[in-house]
This record gives C-alpha cells, sequence and structure tokens, in this order.
C-alpha cells in the first residue's frame, strides 16, 4: 500500500505548502521545495517508534502530525506535519515497520549503560 499526502496549513487544511510525504512499505520520503528540491528517505526498518499528536486547530480541520523516532542518523526525528488521515497512517508505519524489521531480521536494541554494574556480585 501507498500513502502519498502532502503538508496542510492549519487553517482551512489546504495543500499550499511545497512538501510532499510518500510512505510505502519499503520506506518513508520527504518531498520538499519548490524551486529547490530536497528529498529525505527513511527505510522502514529504522523507525522505532511513532506518535500522533493533533493540536486544537488540525482537530477542526481533521489534520495531525505524526512524529517518527528513527535510528537513522541524519533523521532521528521525521515529522509529517499537519497530514490528513493521520492515524491511520500512523498505524501503518507501525505495521509496515514491524514487518520490515521481521524480512531484514533486525532487532531494535537499545543502548543500556552497564558501566555501574559489578561483574563479580553478578558472578556469585
Amino acid at each position: 500500500m501507498i500513502y502519498v499526502e502532502k503538508k496542510r496549513t492549519k487553517f482551512l487544511a489546504l495543500p499550499i505548502c511545497f512538501t510532499t510525504y510518500t510512505i510505502t512499505d519499503e520506506k518513508l520520503t520527504i518531498t520538499s521545495g519548490f524551486l529547490d528540491i530536497t528529498v529525505d528517505d527513511a527505510f522502514m526498518y529504522k523507525v522505532q517508534d511513532v506518535k500522533l499528536t493533533k493540536s486544537f486547530m488540525e482537530r477542526i480541520f481533521k489534520l495531525g502530525t505524526v512524529t517518527c523516532y528513527t535510528g537513522d542518523t541524519t533523521h532521528p526525528e521525521l515529522k509529517l506535519l499537519h497530514i490528513k488521515n493521520a492515524s491511520v497512517i500512523k498505524d501503518f508505519i507501525m505495521t509496515a515497520s514491524e514487518e520490515s524489521r521481521r524480512k531484514r531480521r533486525t532487532l531494535h536494541s537499545i543502548d543500556i549503560d552497564a558501566s555501574d554494574v559489578d561483574l563479580e556480585e553478578i558472578d556469585k
């Protein structure tokens, strides 16, 4: 499945902005700009967590902002600002990222600081 959404204004939800979000099973692409175009990609298997926020104005015009927390070094936090169908897209990103990690056999790991642990205490 492919979702293509445009960034919209908070007022009247008009797609005046020059930012397009393309979400597929494999990657998330953000294309922005009018004269100078920037294309940012993030693979789905790198998405670790997703958050949906809706301000008062976004709720009035049925919009939302989806924030993706990734393991990517260039974009640790990707924001899909003021998009329609935000809750559906959030759910899609969650399931697609989990499925992509399974396909690639990647493991999401958390860096736990264990420098304070005494190894001799563990061996007892």
